[in-house]
């Protein structure tokens, strides 16, 4: 008998053991899922933020490609602007040139007709009771200048003081 109550004492003692041993492995799984969780918490907090930080970025790099267009697109209308500066530029110089080529046909113009004019003002009708001196006096300013005139005309003069009304006579400068 001393036997079995060996066995049965142990029996309680091994139940006891078994219970105390079961009670604190379930407590260290309660304790290990808790950290299982708590790490799972902390994973997924981590993944988050990793997925926070990855989609800023998506939007960063975006910002920037738009930003990177928006800069060519202003380099491409500066470009532009600085094309039609040139245009602008080289047209004013044209009209430019045109205007001064237009002024220097006018200057021309008119010094032609100066020349005509002149020419034409050159050119002395004699009038009754004139002679070389009384032209050359009004002409010229100074009666002393008919041989001028008469060296002038030598092909319409034979006498100098020989002329008559109506004949033209070259006036020289």
């Amino acid at each position: 008998m001393a036997k079995k109550k060996r066995k049965k004492g142990r029996s309680i003692l091994d139940k006891a053991v078994e219970a105390v041993t079961a009670r604190d492995e379930k407590e260290a799984a309660k304790e290990a899922q808790k950290a299982a969780d708590a790490a799972r918490h902390k994973a997924d907090l981590e993944a988050a933020k990793r997925q926070a930080a990855e989609t800023k970025a998506r939007a960063a790099e975006a910002k920037a490609r738009e930003a990177e267009a928006k800069a060519k697109e202003a380099e491409a209308k500066i470009k532009e602007a600085e094309a039609k500066a040139r245009e602008a530029k080289a047209e004013a110089r044209r009209l430019e040139m045109e205007k001064s080529r237009a002024e220097a046909r006018e200057a021309a113009k008119r010094k032609e007709e100066e020349k005509r004019a002149a020419a034409q003002a050159r050119v002395y009708v004699v009038q009754s009771g004139d002679s070389l001196s009384k032209i050359a006096k009004e002409i010229l300013g100074d009666a002393k200048r008919w041989p001028e005139i008469f060296e002038a005309n030598k092909d319409k003069i034979k006498d100098p003081n020989l002329i008559y009304p109506g004949q033209e006579l070259d006036i020289p400068s």
